[in-house]
C-alpha cells in the first residue's frame, strides 16, 4: 500500500490547479510567532504578561481608543518583526510548484504578508483576517491603505509605540487593516475583494475541468477558519486535501491525507523526492 506522503505526491503532480491554504504554523519555520496558548504569547511578549493581557484580550480594537500607544506597541513591533522576517525556503518550493500549475491561489488567516513578499501574485491571495500592512482609520470612512511608507517605532521595554499613525483624511488614530477579537469597526472591503478573485478561480477550474489540491498547511483547531475553508472547498470540487500539521494532522480518508510534520519539513518531504 502506498504511504499517505506518496499519495499525496501523486495527488500534487496530477493536479491542474492547487490552492494553498495556511494558518500560523506556516511561519513559525521563518522564526515567527503563532501565539499558541498564553504561554506561547507570553514568552514573545513578556511585557503583556506583566500587564496580566492574553493575546484575546490585547488583540482587540478597544485599544486603539483607551490607549493607543499600548495598541501600537503591539502590532508596530509586529509590523515591523513581519518586515524584517524572511519568508523560509517553503515558500520559494511552493511558488515553484505554484508556477508549474495551469493556475494557483492563497487563503490564508496570516496577516503578516509573507506570501507576498516570497513573490507570490497580490491577485491570487485571499487574507480573510486582513493585513498588518495595510491600515484602516478607526473613525472615518477613509479606504484602507498600504502601510508601505509608515514607520512605527517601539520601546519594548516599556511597551510604548513611539509613533502613533494617523489616518491622512481626519488625523485620527490609524489601526491595522486585520479583523481584531470583538472587532466591529473592521474594513473588510479589501478582504471581500480577495474574496471575490477566489470565487472567480474556482468557477474557471469548474468551467475548464481542471483537477484541484489543497495543500494545507499549519492550520490548527483552535481557530478553524483554514481548516473548514480546506474541507469545505474540497467538498465543493471533489478536490483532494493535504493536510501538514505536527499535532492536528486528522483529517477524514475520503477528502484527503495528513502529513505529521511542520511546515517547511513537511513542504520538503512532499516537493523533494
Amino acid at each position: 500500500m502506498p504511504t499517505d506522503i506518496e499519495i499525496a505526491r501523486k495527488m500534487i503532480a496530477e493536479a491542474d490547479a492547487i490552492i494553498i491554504s495556511a494558518g500560523a504554523g506556516m511561519g513559525v519555520d521563518s522564526g515567527l510567532p503563532d501565539f499558541r496558548g498564553n504561554s506561547g504569547f507570553w514568552e514573545a511578549y513578556p511585557a503583556a504578561k506583566e500587564l496580566d493581557l492574553s493575546f484575546v484580550e490585547l488583540a482587540n480594537p478597544e485599544w486603539f481608543d483607551r490607549d493607543p500607544m499600548l495598541a501600537w506597541a503591539f502590532y508596530g513591533h509586529r509590523l515591523n518583526l513581519y518586515r524584517n522576517t524572511m519568508p523560509h525556503d517553503g515558500f520559494r518550493m511552493l511558488l515553484e510548484l505554484a508556477l508549474q500549475k495551469r493556475d494557483y491561489f492563497i487563503f490564508t488567516s496570516n496577516v503578516d504578508g509573507q506570501f507576498q513578499q516570497a513573490g507570490f501574485d497580490e491577485d491570487r491571495v485571499y487574507e480573510c483576517h486582513g493585513s498588518i500592512k495595510h491600515f484602516q482609520c478607526t473613525k472615518c470612512s477613509h479606504p484602507i491603505y498600504s502601510a508601505k511608507d509608515m514607520e512605527v517605532r517601539v520601546n519594548m521595554e516599556e511597551f510604548r509605540a513611539l509613533d502613533i499613525p494617523l489616518c491622512p483624511n481626519c488625523d485620527s488614530v490609524a489601526r491595522p487593516n486585520i479583523l481584531m477579537f470583538g472587532d466591529w469597526g473592521w474594513d473588510n472591503s479589501r478582504a471581500q475583494r480577495q474574496s471575490q478573485q477566489l470565487e472567480y478561480f474556482l468557477k474557471q477550474l469548474q468551467y475548464t475541468g481542471s483537477s484541484l489540491v489543497i495543500v494545507e498547511i499549519g492550520a490548527g483547531e483552535h481557530i478553524p477558519t483554514v481548516r473548514h475553508f480546506s474541507e469545505e472547498t474540497a467538498r465543493a470540487t471533489s478536490s483532494f486535501v493535504v493536510r501538514i500539521n505536527p499535532r492536528d494532522y486528522h483529517i477524514d480518508k475520503d477528502l484527503g491525507v495528513g502529513i505529521t510534520v511542520g511546515g517547511l519539513d513537511g513542504i520538503r518531504s512532499l516537493l523533494i523526492f
